[in-house]
């Protein structure tokens, strides 16, 4: 189905409407992996759907030995990051839950990341996947100039990712998410970083709602009025931007960015910015993201709630 119709019904799978993902997924899922391979080959040159499309091949993969299977059966680029995307998961996994096993989980995922940029050199998302990983490991590093409060963290990951993919999607999403709180980061050090890398990103670039992430990350449901805080001037202004620099250039995606227009549109409908969060949501037709709706509560409802006061089409029923 189109992004910018709506059939009546969510589509909360992350392959939207990228075909040849969606298909991949159902031959992962049945144990079969050249789908996969072919999703993943056509993607050499294309860095951000190839970063999307290998975690998302990766989610579907990662309860079963196709992984394992495939690397050891046709050992190759693509199969070495689809291994190193399921390593990844399963560490991150095991870390979270609190598994005596985390620390070899995390082991064999580095080792997975190494072989998998050693096979394609050029390629960014094996070390976005060890920036991923540094949540675990909690890395020290020191912060370059710029930044008020000069905060420690994976410094020289990002910049090796940024080296070869400057705008790195994903890199930049996984650098943030290092100084959440419930990794172990500090507020004044999620804002400072998010502010720096939306600043320095290019006017028309998604990466310029990374303060909307941050915003939503700190949303407390027992903090008195905290809902309110996308009606402040600086967080209506960062929406406002989105729809303005940001929005126009979704349709030159290979794929409808699904996760990017959620964030703009739930910060939209909260700051009351209507006539935008309609056209926001009008652009993701009956594609959805769980982000940042599920802060709020059950995502489906919080979606409803806003498309219906947008005066959208809701789910029947």
């Amino acid at each position: 189905m189109p992004a910018g119709s709506f059939g009546g019904q969510y589509v909360w799978h992350p392959a939207a409407d990228d075909r040849r993902l969606a298909r991949a997924c159902i031959d992962v899922k049945a144990g079969r992996y050249l789908g996969a391979e072919r999703a993943l080959r056509e993607t050499r040159a294309d860095f951000g759907t190839r970063a999307h499309r290998s975690l998302v091949l990766a989610s579907e993969a990662a309860d079963s030995d196709l992984a394992e299977r495939w690397l050891a059966e046709e050992p190759g680029p693509e199969s070495a990051l689809l291994w190193a995307r399921v390593a990844m998961l399963r560490a991150l996994r095991a870390d979270d839950a609190g598994a005596r096993h985390a620390g070899t989980l995390l082991g064999i995922a580095e080792g997975a990341c190494e072989r998998a940029a050693r096979l394609n050199p050029r390629d960014p998302t094996p070390w976005v996947v060890h920036l991923a990983l540094a949540r675990i490991r909690r890395p020290r590093d020191p912060a370059p100039t710029g930044l008020l409060t000069a905060p420690p963290g994976p410094w020289p990951l990002l910049a090796r990712v940024l080296r070869l993919d400057p705008w790195n999607r994903e890199a930049h999403h996984r650098f943030l998410a290092f100084f959440f709180a419930r990794y172990g980061g500090t507020a004044s050090a999620r804002w400072d970083v998010a502010a720096f890398l939306s600043n320095r990103a290019p006017v028309s670039s998604a990466l310029r709602l990374l303060p909307l992430v941050a915003l939503a990350e700190e949303y407390d449901p027992s903090s008195l009025l905290a809902h309110r805080a996308w009606r402040r001037p600086q967080w209506v202004a960062t929406a406002l931007h989105g729809h303005r620099h940001w929005l126009p250039e979704v349709p030159r995606y290979r794929f409808t960015p699904v996760l990017d227009l959620s964030y703009l549109a739930h910060a939209l409908y909260m700051s009351r910015q209507e006539t935008e969060a309609r056209d926001v949501l009008t652009a993701m037709g009956p594609y959805a993201a769980r982000m940042p709706w599920s802060a709020f509560g059950e995502p489906s409802d919080q979606l409803t709630r806003a498309r219906r006061t947008l005066g959208l089409p809701v789910p029947a029923g």
